[in-house]
């Protein structure tokens, strides 16, 4: 009984096994369904060449055109002045800027004058007597010589005699001793070269200041100047005198600047050259970071389209009856985010907008750009 109900399990299985066979067989034989094919729509510009301006971006940080750095060519006290010795005072042209303590070294210039007056007043009695037709002019000059003011040139020496008699007393030389303490005398005070601000001050009023410190800083604040670095390839198509436009970092100001000098060698580790800027207005302080536009050239029959639509072996995408193909170009300038193009011929379809896995032969839809579908 046993063995008869093993063998009808086993014809059952058998034949549930060819009827599962037949039902595989069969799911292979259903048609798939076709893929429906994607043709991508692309945003095309006709070409339509033109002369295209070729503006070199350049970019630096503003100085002060004038300047001077304030150094110590004596030792002394620094003296209390009319304004403080800070960062951001103003001085007029000629108003004291440092004052150092000069009453020991003025003492020892009056004392040299006081010599050089005495060698005057003992030759006056010998000319008198041997050259009376020099006496007045000699004369003169000592009576009109002021202990507090500087000293004056000593009267012309006509003739030879005048010369001999006079420099043999010692009198040049005397004069000149005085004329170098009084020109030393004259550093102990420091004045504006011109108005301005102090922009560095390393000194305090009292301190004790050594012959060769530094003490500060003071620039003009009326003229500035822009140092932009240019490639050597438009160096001969900048011209001193040439306008340029001028933007801070944030394109919030814009100035107006002046090319005032050009470098004229090439930097060999950049092969760049150095072009400065000059710029006037109230609005700038020296440190400022500006972005230059320099006016470089014009390139006739030339388009300027997106850098991301120029491919690696200089090829741009166009469209022919609905298929995009490859045209090779020339490129003649690259910005940050343009590039100038030549060698397309006019009435060309090309691709304003970068297609995602465009190929040669790929099918697309054309819509052409409009201002609604056009971004910054």
């Amino acid at each position: 009984m046993r063995k008869i109900v093993l063998s009808i399990l086993g014809v059952a299985l058998i034949i549930l096994s060819i009827f599962g066979a037949k039902a595989l067989i069969d799911s292979k034989n259903t048609q798939k369904p076709k893929p429906e094919k994607v043709i991508k729509t692309v945003i095309t510009d006709i070409v339509k060449n033109t002369t295209i301006p070729i503006i070199v971006p350049a970019n630096g940080t503003v100085v002060a055109k004038r300047r001077v750095e304030l150094y110590a060519e004596v030792q002394g006290v620094f003296n209390k002045g009319s304004k403080l010795f800070k960062p951001g005072e103003t001085y007029n042209q000629g108003e004291t800027i440092i004052r150092i303590d000069a009453a020991e070294y003025a003492a020892s210039v009056q004392s040299a004058k006081s010599n050089l007056y005495n060698l005057l007043t003992s030759i006056m009695p010998d000319l008198r007597l041997d050259y009376p037709s020099i006496f007045d002019k000699w004369q003169t000059y000592l009576t009109n010589f002021d202990m507090g003011s500087s000293t004056p040139s000593l009267p012309e020496m006509t003739t030879e005699k005048e010369k001999y008699f006079i420099s043999g007393r010692g009198i040049i030389t005397s004069y000149y001793n005085v004329k170098n303490l009084e020109q030393r005398l004259g550093k102990y005070r420091i004045t504006a070269p011109f108005s301005g601000v102090l922009t560095e001050a390393l000194v305090t009023e009292g301190t004790l200041i050594r012959s060769g410190q530094k003490l500060g800083e003071f620039i003009n604040t009326d003229v500035y100047e822009l140092e932009v670095s240019i490639s050597k390839g438009y160096s001969d198509l900048l011209k001193i005198g040439e306008k340029v436009s001028l933007a801070n970092l944030e394109q919030t100001q814009e100035f107006e600047g002046i090319v005032s000098r050009i470098n004229g060698s090439v930097d060999q580790t950049s092969q760049t050259i150095k072009a400065f800027i000059e710029v006037k207005d109230k609005r700038l302080k020296e440190g400022m970071y500006l972005e230059a536009k320099l006016n470089a050239k014009e390139e006739a029959d030339a388009i300027e389209i997106n850098r991301g639509l120029l491919l690696e072996n200089n090829q741009i995408f166009i469209v022919r009856d609905s298929v995009l193909d490859l045209l090779e170009v020339t490129p003649v300038y690259f910005s940050d985010k343009k590039v100038v193009l030549k060698n397309i011929p006019n009435g060309t379809v090309i691709i304003a907008r970068p297609v995602v896995g465009a190929y040669a032969g790929m099918l697309v839809k054309i819509l052409e750009e409009t201002p609604e579908n056009q971004t910054n």
